[in-house]
């Protein structure tokens, strides 16, 4: 069984881009990760409805955004097989 790229390649928006007259493959990641339409659909809906600063606030924007950071936090720990969520930390960049 193959792996199914063109699929994969389909979850990225950028990667429909074509370069020079060829497909782009974008290969500095480590600069700056390519977003899946799922990812930026989720950071948008975000952005128009729910944008305010985690855990430093006390209104219910606050409070909403700290509750999906950490909602985030647990299921990363879930996926990595953490022991605990604090076990987790977000780090800019």
């Amino acid at each position: 069984m193959s792996y199914p790229i063109e699929r994969v390649r389909g979850d990225f928006p950028l990667l429909a881009r074509e370069v020079n007259g060829q497909p782009l493959a974008y290969l500095d990641s480590a600069a700056s990760a390519q977003k899946p339409q799922a990812v930026i659909d989720r950071e948008l809906e975000f952005y128009r409805h729910g944008y305010a600063a985690v855990h430093r606030g006390i209104h219910t924007l606050s409070a909403e955004a700290t509750q999906q950071m950490e909602a985030v936090r647990e299921q990363a720990a879930r996926f990595i097989n953490a022991a605990s969520a604090e076990e987790m930390v977000f780090v800019k960049g």
